[in-house]
């Protein structure tokens, strides 16, 4: 309970009329105030019911509405208040009578939204009453599903451009034939019959089929490395898990199996590949955070040895060629059995300093410094490749678009 500021207006008022006035008068007309301030501020002292509205599960970075409001009105005013935790964007945070807002997710995770707090006014304006009202609420922030939902209706519509091919086939060829068609311009060379073409006097193109029931599993690291930032609040870890969310729903858009592996010093999930097993291994990893530990390749890649022959996707970061030698070490183990891709994403900063030109001294240290990393990146790349996988290194935006086109990649050349 509280008076309200018009009960020190009133009072204000009263004390210079009080100059005209009698002093017992001005004394009674003053408690008179602030009895009605306490009575006023009684009249609201019951807890509201206030109902809150907002999505349980959200998606990092995708704007959402937060709805708060009162069962029934009440006598007076009231000024209702969300507060968020940091990684939370509430606007606006407050609102008298009804909260209508717009929830924007800054991290992936599991957050509480903590009770709402309620300011209410007496019918007088007078006297106020601060509550607390309705119950904590859990919500779930997901990866950036929107973007892999986009690259995988690209994919199912034939839209989908390879970034690492020159050819423009959506899919590519795939090696099962299953039928003659006519041909278009968004065809592969590769897939004209020339024998039908000569035959019916126009292009004729053959139909593969990319087969399905393949494996997939992405392994994500989870160590200290992938806690770097790279753009704002994203770090390696979230630009890991966005790409494997839309390589995901890919995987179940082909008609592939997914899993996941995330480990770190140890194994912290893992997802065996299954039949449209996107939402599973979204679910599995969407509030994996990193660990300051050095992570164990070879365990992760041991907890999936024994599988049949799969494509294996490690999300890691190559920037420290010391910390990349275990890597390097385990590689060889999986690629004998499995088609090992290894992708990192690629850090704006770096490229800033090397390619813009120096203004200062300072800025010749810092691009130097900027391409004896990139140096020693490329040097651990060139081993990996040696070693028996690809590696691909692409923006945090485009990381995702650039393990689904290693992905199809594999499928059209039948390495699964």
């Amino acid at each position: 309970m509280a008076p309200s500021p018009r009960t020190g207006y009133v009072i204000g008022a009263v004390a210079v009329a009080g100059l005209l006035l009698p002093p017992p008068i001005t004394a009674l007309l003053i408690v008179a105030v602030l009895a009605g301030a306490v009575v006023d501020a009684a009249s609201v002292r019951r807890v509201p019911e206030l109902v809150r509205r907002v999505a349980p599960v959200l998606a990092r970075g995708v704007e959402s509405r937060l709805v708060c409001e009162a069962v029934e009105p009440g006598r007076g005013r009231m000024r209702i208040r969300q507060p968020v935790p940091w990684d939370l964007a509430l606007t606006p945070s407050e609102s008298d009578d009804r909260l209508d807002a717009s929830l924007v997710p800054r991290r992936r995770g599991r957050h509480t939204l903590p009770a709402m707090a309620v300011r209410r006014d007496g019918p007088l304006g007078l006297g106020r009453w601060y509550h607390r009202a309705g119950e904590a609420a859990e919500v779930l922030v997901y990866p950036d599903l929107p973007a892999a939902r986009r690259l995988a209706l690209a994919v199912r519509q034939g839209r989908f451009r390879d970034p690492g091919r020159m050819t423009r086939g959506p899919l590519g060829l795939g090696t099962d034939f299953e039928s003659i068609r006519d041909y278009n311009s968004d065809d592969d060379i590769r897939q004209v019959n020339w024998r039908a073409t000569a035959r019916l006097g126009r292009p004729m193109s053959n139909q593969y089929r990319i087969e399905q029931d393949r494996d997939i599993v992405c392994v994500v690291d989870c160590g200290r490395l992938m806690g770097a930032p790279l753009a704002g609040s994203l770090t390696r870890l979230d630009a890991a898990i966005d790409a494997t969310a839309a390589v995901a729903l890919v995987a179940d858009e082909v008609g592939d199996r997914c899993g996941a592996v995330a480990f770190d010093a140890a194994v912290r999930r893992s997802v065996s590949p299954r039949r449209s097993g996107g939402d599973a291994v979204v679910r599995a990893l969407f509030d994996l955070e990193p660990i300051s530990v050095d992570s164990d390749y070879e365990l992760a890649f041991r907890t999936m040895g024994g599988a049949k022959r799969a494509m294996v996707l490690v999300f890691t970061d190559l920037l420290e060629e010391a910390a990349a030698r275990p890597l390097i070490e385990a590689v060889p183990l999986l690629a004998r059995r499995h088609a090992v891709v290894i992708a990192t994403a690629a850090d704006p900063d770096f490229e800033r300093l090397v390619s813009t030109p120096p203004e200062r001294v300072s800025d010749v240290y810092r691009a130097a410094a900027a391409l004896d990393v990139l140096d020693a990146q490329e040097r651990v790349a060139g081993q990996l490749r040696r070693a028996g996988a690809d590696v691909i290194e692409a923006p945090p935006a485009r990381l995702g678009a650039a393990c689904i086109g290693a992905y199809l990649r594999a499928k059209s050349l039948a390495r699964l």
